[in-house]
């Protein structure tokens, strides 16, 4: 086997949430392009469907099914369908995710408890039905954020909030199951990459926080898409409980 050959998904199975839009969108392609089957959860069925046959044309089969992260429920018919179309779960990317900004003073506990059952909870219904499916070799990568790191100058407590929590279930994840299960657990620390949540930031924020980057520059959703993939490929064999930002060194400015 080549270097090259460890970075491939041939035969794999690879669940993506919130794949109905921006980052789930570049997720889904990769790992298809990787050579994976690829299923896809989402909320918004229309849009989910349209990713779907976007993914097909790489030559990939696809399953597309109505998901919502925060209930538990869903999650398992999400993994059940996936069994019972493909046999096999290799991957979850847990990459659904909703945010706000609201100002500590004025955010209702509704308000904080929608951002974290999406954001957490749902990441570990997720990460709960699949492992126990899931074979050795399997691997599992949370999408969490800078702002679990950092502060993004913005109001928000409970993106934030939940973000940071990614960090201590995926190490906590990791060392249950990387040696009972042969699962790796590993999270990705987005910067700012073109979003549907980017797009709602305030004018003139992006260019400011720009001035912080070494790169001088966002994101393209394909180079992150493009760790996660390493993350799940036998290539990040040796590599779990590791939060890994994708930053454009915002983190070490």
């Amino acid at each position: 086997m080549s270097v090259m050959d460890l970075f491939r998904l041939d035969g794999k199975v690879v669940i993506v949430t919130g794949a109905s839009s921006g980052l789930g969108v570049a997720f889904a392609h990769c790992f298809a392009e990787a050579g994976a089957d690829v299923v896809l959860g989402a909320r918004r069925v229309d849009k989910l469907e349209r990713v779907a046959d976007s993914v097909r044309s790489t030559g990939r089969r696809v399953l597309a099914v109505a998901t919502d992260v925060a209930d538990p429920d869903q999650c398992q018919r999400l993994v059940d369908e996936a069994m019972a179309k493909f046999g096999r779960v290799d991957v979850l990317v847990n990459n659904a995710g909703v945010g706000t900004a609201v100002p500590a003073t004025h955010e209702t506990p509704e308000q904080f408890r929608s951002v974290i059952d999406v954001n957490l909870n749902g990441c570990y219904w997720m990460a709960q039905a699949c492992g126990r499916v899931m074979q050795p070799g399997s691997s599992i990568v949370n999408i969490s954020s800078i702002l679990g790191i950092t502060t993004g100058g913005l109001p928000q407590a409970a993106y934030s909030a939940s973000k940071a929590g990614l960090g201590g279930l995926t190490r906590d994840l990791a060392q249950q199951w990387m040696g009972r299960k042969g699962i790796r657990v590993n999270a990705l620390a987005p910067g700012f990459f073109s979003s549907e949540m980017t797009a709602t930031y305030p004018d003139g924020y992006l260019d400011t926080v720009m001035t912080r980057v070494p790169a001088g520059r966002k994101g393209d959703p394909r180079e992150l898409a493009a760790t996660a993939v390493w993350l799940a490929s036998d290539a990040a064999g040796y590599v779990t409980g590791q939060m890994i930002p994708v930053d454009g060194g915002l983190t070490i400015a």
